[in-house]
């Protein structure tokens, strides 16, 4: 749809010219263009701060094993959207036919990046599940467990709000006090009798399902911006190469 839309907009300028001869670049495109990398920016940021958030809150959620999102290829989506961002600004302000059209090609190579993301995470969400509670499994019974092993579970139950791995409160001999809720904790989905009766494989599936729903409507918002980004960067270099003839890269 991108590529139809560019490519009707490069005839008509083509077509224009023919009638009309050379004409200044639309500066309502230019700086429509510039906002639009200056919001891509901005996403930029702010994916960059989710994957850095995420990061820090999965080191307490160690025990999923590998299965847990790579959020450091987040932080590192964030950083190339920065990039790009401040790229298709420089293009637009300098009019740079070169820049635009890289510009135009990164936005391309990112859509269908997210596109490809997108699938994955739906195809691949129950393997994930069945992978987690694979590696909670190992770990039981926790009565046979190395102290910081216990130690490490306990912790991912205060962080999730949670009392056992899969079957709940228990699977523990003795309650420890990470099981017992806090002065908050007044939810009786969650809590009961002074304890947290969900199971932390339970607590984790929320947690990630609630992230991705995150993830996934803020990579819809950026994919807008790809799709208007991509079709004014195009609009602007067909411009740019009217403007300064055919000759011009």
């Amino acid at each position: 749809m991108v590529l139809v839309f560019t490519l009707s907009s490069c005839c008509s300028l083509r077509s224009n010219k023919e009638k009309r001869g050379a004409m200044a670049v639309n500066k309502c495109v230019k700086y429509l263009l510039f906002i639009f990398n200056l919001l891509f920016w901005i996403c930029g940021c702010v994916i960059l701060g989710i994957g850095i958030y995420l990061h820090v809150t999965k080191s307490n959620l160690s025990y999923a094993g590998g299965s847990a999102p790579s959020f450091p290829l987040t932080i590192a989506i964030g950083v190339i959207i920065m990039v790009i961002g401040f790229l298709g600004c420089c293009g637009a302000y300098k009019e740079s036919r070169c820049m635009l059209l890289l510009f135009f090609i990164f936005l391309l190579i990112i859509f269908c990046l997210l596109l490809a993301a997108g699938i994955l995470s739906a195809v691949g969400k129950n393997s994930v599940k069945d992978s987690i509670l694979a590696e909670f499994k190992k770990l039981q019974p926790l009565s046979g467990q190395t102290a910081s092993v216990i130690q490490d579970v306990e912790n991912m139950q205060r962080t999730l709000q949670c009392c056992g791995l899969i079957d709940g409160p228990q699977e523990w001999t003795v309650i420890p006090d990470s099981c017992r809720c806090n002065a908050t904790a007044t939810n009786q989905d969650t809590c009961n009798a002074g304890i947290y009766k969900l199971p932390c494989y339970t607590r984790m599936i929320d947690w990630m399902q609630s992230n991705l729903q995150v993830a996934l409507g803020i990579a819809f918002g950026v994919a807008v911006l790809l799709i208007f980004g991509m079709a004014f960067s195009m609009v602007l270099f067909c411009q740019l190469g009217r403007k300064d003839g055919p000759t011009t890269a």
